[in-house]
């Protein structure tokens, strides 16, 4: 992507006091990570990252020791900000010569920070959603710990009696009969834990206060009586703690069976808070964002419960457009969520730091790629949702680019 020649004086960017924890990535998105940086971000501000190389061959050189040393990072200085990274299954260990097959990043991230990751789509004037009904975002709290992301697993393969074995410390054993198997089979185990429970609990209730939304949490405690239900049980407990500021700013708190969520979600004007376990979490925050309009209109940030901030787009690394960019060709990739990856992070990064003025850039950089949007310039994804009054002019993932950096500078 060749640079805009205009820029702003050294001695006019903005100033930074402490780093970003910078996680970069994979394919298109570590292209776009790039192109961001260099055209939205550096011109504006003396740009201070500790940086750690998340993509996958470097993952492979660490034996992903690399992720493991960003987690800790993000705890040290509070704020990351992530590109989209591979997971790896057999055919991308094949095709990248790797010595194993790696977890999620996301995954190790999590574990390691625990937390809720609040995931909520990007509303652009001119882009109408498929749900009709919905005129506010709806945010997504996923829990971010264990659940089926920590389970074993066990081929079965052939008649066996299976069994759930609790040991404690004290020599106290308690078994519970799962399946006689009578022939081969799967089998899973997982599990989650009150503390994290508890935190996750209280981030959704203290983000709810902070946006004035109604919380919903859904689960199936009528199916997972003992699983499920510690889950409606802790956050009851915890909604109650909040239930006086809950009453003052006229936020409801309300449980429901994830079913029911479902059917009266869709049937919403949107503007809540939903809070969900961890794989229902990362099932509807994609629907949510698609049917707001895109998968790359979300913003999504990791809040851990010792006040670390870890913000990411939520969706993959764009392999078709990366093999294509590798010939030549342009792309149309649509890099809004990665550029409210790192808006979000500035944004953090200046109000812990009291940098009012990083934290104005960073919604400067957040209108400004609104604005382009609502202003009918857009890459193909979003074309076929405009339904503004301005003529659409459809351009590529550089051009996108190029045109935000025009808005921020006039």
């Amino acid at each position: 992507m060749p640079h805009t020649e205009k820029t702003i004086s050294n001695s006019k960017r903005i100033v930074m006091k402490n780093p970003i924890v910078e996680l970069d990535g994979d394919e298109m998105t570590r292209v776009l990570w790039q192109w961001i940086k260099d055209e939205l971000i550096l011109p504006f501000v003396d740009l201070k990252t500790e940086y750690y190389d998340l993509g996958l061959p470097n993952r492979d050189r660490t034996d992903d020791r690399v992720t493991t040393d960003a987690a800790e990072a993000i705890r040290k200085w509070g704020v990351g900000c992530k590109c989209a990274t591979i997971t790896p299954n057999l055919q991308r260990m094949d095709e990248y010569k790797l010595k194993r097959l790696y977890a999620s990043p996301n995954a190790t991230l999590r574990a390691a920070l625990d937390g809720t990751i609040f995931r909520t789509p990007i509303m652009v004037n001119g882009i109408a959603p498929y749900i009709s009904g919905w005129k506010k975002p709806i945010t997504i709290a996923r829990h971010a710990y264990a659940d089926i992301y920590k389970s074993a697993e066990i081929r079965v393969e052939g008649a066996a009696d299976a069994e759930l074995s609790l040991s404690y410390k004290d020599g106290q054993t308690v078994k519970k009969t799962i399946h006689t198997f009578d022939g081969p089979g799967i089998l899973m185990g997982m599990f989650n834990t009150d503390k994290s429970i508890y935190a996750f609990a209280r981030a959704c209730c203290a983000y709810a206060l902070d946006q004035k939304q109604d919380l919903w949490f859904a689960t199936k405690d009528t199916i997972s009586k003992t699983y499920d239900g510690r889950f409606k049980e802790i956050f009851t407990e915890v909604a109650g703690e909040f239930s006086d500021r809950f009453r003052q700013n006229n936020i409801r708190y309300e449980y429901m069976l994830i079913d029911d969520s479902v059917a009266r979600a869709v049937k919403s004007e949107g503007g809540f808070v939903w809070a969900l376990k961890n794989y229902d979490g990362d099932v509807l925050s994609d629907m949510a964002a698609s049917a707001m309009g895109s998968l790359a209109l979300m913003t999504s940030v990791l809040v851990a419960p010792g006040g670390q901030y870890e913000y990411e787009a939520a969706h993959g690394t764009v392999t078709r457009h990366y093999y294509k960019h590798l010939k030549g060709e342009e792309t149309g990739t649509n890099g809004v969520a990665t550029i409210f990856a790192w808006s979000g992070a500035l944004r953090k990064r200046g109000q812990l730091d009291h940098l009012p003025g990083l934290a104005a850039f960073a919604d400067k950089l957040e209108n400004a790629v609104t604005e382009t949007i609502g202003g009918g310039v857009m890459t193909g994804d979003l074309a076929p949702l405009y339904v503004g009054t301005h003529p659409i002019r459809q351009v590529s993932a550089s051009g996108f680019i190029r045109e935000v950096r025009t808005s921020l500078f006039s």
